[in-house]
């Protein structure tokens, strides 16, 4: 059986930093990829260090 990973939601800030460098650095093009990894930091209780950026990035999509 796979072990959790001890850095829970690496994969969704990774698809961010490549959605992000993709799209010119816009957030408002990556709210998909920004709900992804606010959703895993909500099931991890954001005990990953990649979820401190996540409330910051949806006040920006959401402007």
């Amino acid at each position: 059986m796979a072990q959790p990973s001890k850095e829970p939601c690496k994969k969704e800030a990774c698809d961010i930093q490549a959605c992000l460098s993709k799209n010119n650095f816009l957030p408002q093009r990556c709210k998909r990829v920004i709900e992804l990894l606010q959703a895993c930091c909500e099931r991890c209780k954001y005990e990953s260090t990649h979820c401190g950026s996540v409330a910051g990035l949806l006040k920006q999509i959401s402007k």
